[in-house]
């Protein structure tokens, strides 16, 4: 099985959401499993690229935009033994970070990733490389179904893109890549596509995750509770048609995401100041580690006061808004919140007004930084996880690989990592709040908390945690199911145009 693997974010090279460390992890499991697979992704200014080894150039395409051509250098080189293809357009991509600036999103993102699309479809008969399946993350990508359906698909099955699956990720439907109705000429493509059934538009406009949806063979997000989710939500924009009509077809799917636990292991982590795991009798490594958090951010120090993480994006999205609502009764409860991402200008100075409120109970490490991360989670009893768009069970399994129990709203998808503690479940593992609210939330937290009283019993629930497996085996295998599905429908779709 071959598979070109299309992603804006790649963890060893470029990382701003955990986009990037599924987009590594899951083609690390399919190459063990087997898979010949290739990760594609822009040369953007924010990428690494001193970590690629044996970096070379293949050459140069030469694309469509709009009624002009540009052309695009093709590199390759790896890391760790995954084979890394870059896109590098100078203008384009090489000079912008992969999404946005400090001012927003680049308004051009509708060409910059329509030029990557055209270029990676372009770049595999360069690399002398056929895929099987060509597997697309979010919306950034949603493009490239389109084209390859458009245009590939009617060059005869000799083209090396023209037999290919394709395979869509939605990660988030919360950013869907919407741009005016005016850019699709200017992509070099046809005004029949902009239509709400089958086609590109949504809302008015040309929406990129809308497309991938529509036009890829097969489309899936990141666990089957997510994806029963999003086929009964209504969002106002119709965007659950597409979804509904995919599902019918058994062409929309839900595949639970693994973690790496090579990579995070707490038992042989060395950005933690004591190593531990669940054979350790007391968690006394992890106790360790807490009192060394406590001390490295000023908090007041107490083995039996609760810390609680908050990782990720601060905004409603990630739903920092509910939990703007109660951070407050949240420190007033002498829990300790430590809050590690980013964040607009406003929303950082407010949780900085927070820190210098609550001296010793809250603190923020801003941005984004694996190193951090590490002993935060080996520290941490607790996570604060309230999205409804894009929670994240890869950041939830690997918090509880350290025994960090989850707090989490109960309809973001994490139904299939975590097991509630409600009194009717057996053996659980976490808690789950029943309404997108901060008050919901923080009965979430309370509940927490009751337990968090009892040692014995929360120290059983971070054990259990720490056992669950979340390996990204399984999950390759599922994928490498799925691939071969796609790739038989594209081969047919092929021999039909050709």
């Amino acid at each position: 099985m071959k598979v070109a693997f299309v992603t804006p974010e790649l963890h060893s090279l470029v990382r701003h959401t955990g986009l990037a460390e599924i987009s590594e992890a899951l083609p690390r499991a399919l190459r063990q499993a087997g898979a010949d697979v290739r990760v594609f992704l822009p040369w953007t200014r924010d990428l690494q690229d001193k970590s690629l080894q044996d970096l070379h150039t293949v050459g140069e395409v030469r694309i469509k935009d709009g009624a002009a051509k540009v052309s695009a250098t093709v590199l390759t080189g790896h890391i760790g033994g995954l084979p890394v293809v870059l896109i590098d357009q100078p203008q384009l991509l090489r000079t912008k970070s992969v999404y946005s600036d400090q001012e927003g999103p680049y308004p051009d993102n509708w060409r910059r990733f329509t030029i990557f699309a055209r270029a990676v479809l372009e770049s595999f008969a360069l690399l002398e490389f056929e895929p099987d399946v060509v597997h697309c993350m979010d919306w950034t990508t949603g493009i490239l179904p389109v084209i390859k359906e458009i245009e590939y698909s009617q060059k005869g099955v000799d083209h090396p893109a023209s037999r290919a699956g394709t395979f869509f990720s939605i990660h988030s439907t919360a950013r869907q890549g919407s741009f005016e109705r005016e850019v699709l000429p200017k992509m070099g493509l046809p005004a029949s596509v902009f239509q709400h059934s089958r086609g590109v538009e949504l809302g008015g406009k040309v929406s990129f995750l809308k497309s991938g949806a529509e036009f890829a063979t097969l489309v899936g997000t990141f666990s089957p509770a997510m994806c029963d989710r999003m086929l009964r939500q209504t969002s106002g924009d119709r965007l659950e048609d597409t979804f509904r009509r995919r599902a019918e077809d058994k062409e929309f799917v839900g595949v639970l995401n693994g973690i790496d636990y090579k990579a995070w292991d707490p038992s042989n982590d060395p950005l933690l100041p004591q190593t531990f795991s669940v054979k350790d009798k007391d968690l006394d490594g992890k106790r360790k580690c807490k009192a060394s958090l406590q001390s490295s951010l000023k908090l007041d120090n107490g083995p039996r006061r609760m810390v609680a993480a908050v990782v990720g994006r601060f905004d409603a999205d990630s739903g920092f808004d509910i939990l703007a609502e109660v951070l407050t009764a949240i420190l007033e409860r002498g829990v300790q919140v430590v809050l590690l991402g980013t964040g607009k200008s406003e929303i950082i100075e407010r949780v900085k007004t927070m820190e210098s409120t609550f001296v010793g109970c809250c603190r923020l490490i801003e941005g984004f930084n694996a190193n951090a991360l590490h002993p935060l989670l080996g520290a941490a009893d607790a996570m604060i996880l309230p999205s409804h768009f894009n929670a994240s069970n890869s950041l939830c399994a690997i918090g509880m690989r350290y025994g960090v129990v989850p707090v989490a709203y109960a309809q973001s998808g994490l139904e299939d990592t975590i097991v509630d503690y409600d009194g009717t479940q057996r053996a659980p593992t976490g808690f789950l709040f029943k309404s997108y609210s901060g008050d919901s939330l923080l009965d979430g937290l309370d509940a927490a908390r009751k337990v968090y009283k009892d040692a014995e019993e929360w120290k059983s629930v971070a054990v259990r945690c720490m056992k669950q497996d979340f390996s990204w085996t399984a999950t390759a295998e599922k994928y490498l199911e799925l691939y071969k599905k796609s790739a038989q429908r594209g081969k047919r779709s092929a021999k039909k145009s050709s």
